[in-house]
C-alpha cells in the first residue's frame, strides 16, 4: 500500500519509505492511501478472539501487502506481550487500562510495534549505515520509545525532553538506559523539542550526513498500531454484555488528547467498521482542539504546564491527519468528535472523587477522560475512557491530591535505581544540529 502526504505536494511512497522518513518532504504527515473496511463477520466473532488475533487482523489490513504474514504475525505477538484490560469503574463507565506494558503507558504499543517494524526493514534491506531515531517527549513517549528500541541493532535513539517538565519517574525511564539511547535535556518546552525534531528532518545537510526518522506519533508505524486496542476494548465490552448487539452497545470512547495520535488511530478504527457511536477528545488547559471544535478556527499557542503533562501540547501534530480524514470539514469533524477541557483543580477534584466513589485511582490524564464521560454521556450510552498511564508514574502529584501513598510497581522501581545520563542543550536548532553532526 502507498502512503500520501497530508500536504499532497510530493509523490506517494511505500510503507518502508514512510516509516524510515517519518515526515514527508513537504512537511506533511503520511496517511495510508486507503482504509480497509473489515468484514461484518469479524465483528460478530470478535469477542472470541485474543488481543493478538484481533491486532493481526487490523495490522494485516494496513501492512499485509508489504510485510509477509509470518513476519507480521511475529511483530504483532512480540509487541503485545501484555494485556490492555477493560475495567468497570462506575455505573456505565469503563476504563481501558493501557498501562500494563514495560513502561506502564499506552505508548508501549505503538513504540514496540514501530521498533520491530523498523528492525524488519533494516534486516530485509541490509542497511549498512545506522538509522537515527529522533523523538520529542512530554513524558511517556520518551520512555516507551527508548525501551522499545533498546538494544535494537542498527538504530540509535535520541530522546529530546523539556528540562524540569517531566516527572522524575518518567525521566528515569529514558535517562538511565545507556546503550543505543541518548537523552537530550532541552532548555525549553515540549513544543520546542518537537520543533527541533521537525527542523532536523527538513535540514538538507543533516539528512545527507545522517539517516533520520521519527518515533513520535507523526510516524505511521507508531500511530496506526494504536488502533489495535480500540478493537480489543470493543471485544471485551461485547463479552461483558453478550445480550446486547453492536448497535445496542452505543459505545462512546473518550481519549485524553495531547498530540492527537491516539484519537486519530481511534477515528481510523471507526472507518474500518468499529461500531463507535462518537468520540470525545479530553483536553487539559491546552485546549487548542477544544476551541477549534467550538469556533472552527485552529489557533495554536504556546503550551502551558499542567498536572496532565503528557497533554501539554500547544500545536498538536496529528490535527493535520484529522483534517485530512474529514476532508477539512469542521461540520464533519464535530459530528463525530466533541471536546472537553479541564484545569488542574478540576483534574485534582476528579481524582479524589473517583477514588472515593469507585475505589479506582486515576492518573491525571485518565481523570480528564473519566470526567468528560461523567459529564457528557447521554441516555443508554456506555462510556470507555483510555487510562493512558499508571498513576504511579505521577506519584508525587497524585499523592499530593489524595493525601495517601501511591504504591510504586516493581517495573518502575527498577528504573528509579539507575543512574541518570543526559546531555543538556539549548532550544536553538543550530546547537542541536551541531550536536548531531558531532555524534
Amino acid at each position: 500500500m502507498k502512503y500520501y502526504s497530508t500536504n499532497k505536494r510530493v509523490p506517494n511512497v511505500s510503507l518502508e519509505e514512510a516509516v524510515v522518513k517519518g515526515l514527508a518532504e513537504d512537511k506533511g504527515l503520511f496517511m495510508p492511501e486507503r482504509i480497509v473496511k473489515l468484514p461484518d463477520d469479524f465483528f460478530e466473532t470478535i469477542s472470541t478472539l485474543s488481543f493478538q488475533e484481533i491486532a493481526y487482523t487490523v495490522a494485516d489490513a494496513f501492512f499485509g501487502e508489504d510485510i509477509d504474514a509470518d513476519s507480521l504475525q511475529k511483530i504483532v505477538s512480540d509487541t503485545l506481550s501484555f494485556d490492555t484490560p477493560l475495567v468497570h469503574v462506575a455505573k456505565n463507565i469503563y476504563s481501558l487500562e493501557l498501562f500494563h506494558g514495560p513502561t506502564l503507558a499506552f505508548k508501549d504499543v505503538g513504540a514496540r510495534f514501530m521498533s520491530r517494524m523498523l528492525g524488519y526493514f533494516i534486516r530485509k534491506q541490509g542497511h549498512s549505515e545506522p538509522i537515527n531515531v529522533l523523538v520529542a517527549t512530554s513524558g511517556d513517549t520518551g520512555s516507551a520509545v527508548a525501551n522499545g528500541f533498546l538494544g535494537v541493532e542498527g538504530i540509535h535513539v535520541y530522546v529530546l525532553y523539556p528540562k524540569g517538565l517531566v516527572s522524575k519517574i518518567q525521566e528515569s525511564q529514558f535517562t538511565t538506559l545507556g546503550k543505543n539511547i541518548t537523552a537530550l535535556e532541552i532548555d525549553g518546552t515540549f513544543d520546542d523539542c518537537q520543533r527541533l525534531v521537525k527542523s532536523a528532518f527538513l535540514d538538507v545537510e543533516l539528512n545527507k550526513k545522517m539517516k533520520l526518522t521519527s518515533a513520535n506519533s507523526i510516524n505511521v508505524a507508531r500511530f496506526l498500531p494504536q488502533a489495535f486496542y480500540y478493537f480489543y476494548a470493543f471485544a471485551q465490552l461485547r463479552s461483558m454484555k453478550p445480550k446486547l448487539t453492536a448497535e445496542e452497545l452505543e459505545a462512546v470512547i473518550c481519549v485524553p488528547s495531547g498530540n492527537f495520535g491516539n484519537i486519530t488511530a481511534g477515528l481510523i478504527a471507526k472507518r474500518m467498521g468499529l461500531p463507535v457511536k462518537r468520540f470525545i477528545a479530553a483536553n487539559n488547559r491546552n485546549d487548542i482542539f477544544y476551541n477549534y471544535l467550538q469556533t472552527g478556527v485552529y489557533a495554536p499557542k504556546p503550551s502551558v504546564a499542567t498536572l496532565a503533562n503528557a497533554m501539554d501540547v500547544g500545536d498538536p501534530s496529528n490535527f493535520a491527519r484529522i483534517l485530512d480524514l474529514y476532508g477539512h470539514s469542521h461540520e464533519a469533524i464535530t459530528r463525530e468528535i466533541s471536546g472537553a477541557s479541564y484545569d488542574d483543580d478540576e483534574i485534582s477534584q476528579t481524582i479524589r472523587e473517583c477514588l472515593q466513589a469507585n475505589n479506582y485511582l486515576l492518573d491525571p490524564h485518565g481523570a480528564c477522560g473519566y470526567r468528560a464521560l461523567k459529564e457528557g454521556l447521554k441516555g443508554n450510552e456506555i462510556g470507555i475512557f483510555l487510562e493512558t498511564a499508571h498513576p504511579a508514574k505521577f506519584a508525587e502529584t497524585v499523592e499530593n491530591i489524595i493525601g495517601e501513598t501511591v504504591a510504586i510497581p516493581q517495573k518502575l522501581q527498577k528504573f528509579m535505581k539507575g543512574t541518570k545520563q543526559s546531555i543538556e542543550l539549548g532550544k536553538d536548532f543550530e546547537g542541536f544540529k551541531a550536536f548531531l553532526l558531532d555524534h
